[in-house]
C-alpha cells in the first residue's frame, strides 16, 4: 500500500521524521518530490554544475588538490546541491556512453578492445574539461580522446559531501554511468 502525504517544506522537522518511523516499517521507503519549484530558486543550475567544474585545477598533480577548490565550493551548498551535482554528473557521463562514441574510442587505439573502466574514466576526463568541450564530443564521437583519463572526479561529490557532514556519503545518482548502462545509445 502507498501512503502519500503531502507536507510543507518548512513543516519538515526532526520530530516529523522520528513519527513516520515509528509509524512505518523500516523497509518502508520515501520519495520525496518538491512541487511548485521556481526555475532555479535554491536549487544547483546547470551553469552552476558547470562552474564547479571549471574551479578543477589542472596545474596541480594530485587529484585530491586538482579536486580541491571544486570540492570546497560544492561542500559550502546545501547537501541536496551536493545530491543534484552527482544526479548531474552521472547524467553527463551516461549522455556519453554510446556505442558511437565507444566505436571512436576504440578506433583510436591499437587494439579494438574496450576497456569498461577506462571508457568510463574516460568520459569522466571529457566532463572535467569543462562545458564546451563536453557538448563538442556529446554532438561528435569522432571527438572523443584517449589520451586524457580523470577517474577522480567520480569522488568530487563524495568528498564534499564528507567535508560538509563528516560522514560518507550514501547515495545512487539517478543514471547509471557505467558503460553499457545507456541502452538506447548502444542500439
Amino acid at each position: 500500500m502507498t501512503t502519500i502525504l503531502r507536507v510543507n517544506i518548512n513543516d519538515l522537522s526532526s520530530q516529523f521524521i522520528q513519527d513516520l518511523r515509528k509509524r512505518f516499517d523500516k523497509t518502508a521507503q520515501l520519495e520525496i518530490r518538491v512541487e511548485e519549484q521556481k526555475q532555479g530558486e535554491g536549487l544547483l543550475s546547470e551553469n552552476e554544475f558547470w562552474q564547479i567544474i571549471s574551479l578543477l585545477d589542472w596545474s596541480k598533480q594530485d587529484a585530491s588538490e586538482i579536486l580541491a577548490q571544486a570540492v570546497k565550493l560544492l561542500s559550502k551548498m546545501p547537501i541536496a546541491n551536493i545530491y543534484l551535482f552527482k544526479d548531474q554528473l552521472s547524467e553527463k557521463l551516461y549522455n556519453l556512453d554510446t556505442k558511437a562514441h565507444a566505436n571512436a574510442y576504440k578506433e583510436k587505439q591499437d587494439d579494438d578492445y574496450l576497456s569498461v573502466d577506462d571508457f568510463l574514466y574516460v568520459r569522466c576526463a571529457v566532463v572535467a574539461e569543462g562545458k564546451d568541450y563536453y557538448e563538442k564530443v556529446l554532438n561528435n564521437p569522432s571527438e572523443m580522446p584517449i589520451e586524457i583519463a580523470f577517474e577522480p572526479l567520480l569522488s568530487l561529490p563524495d568528498a564534499a559531501y564528507e567535508m560538509k557532514t563528516g560522514k560518507q556519503m550514501d547515495y545512487f545518482p539517478i543514471f547509471n554511468y557505467e558503460t553499457h548502462s545507456n541502452q538506447a545509445g548502444w542500439l
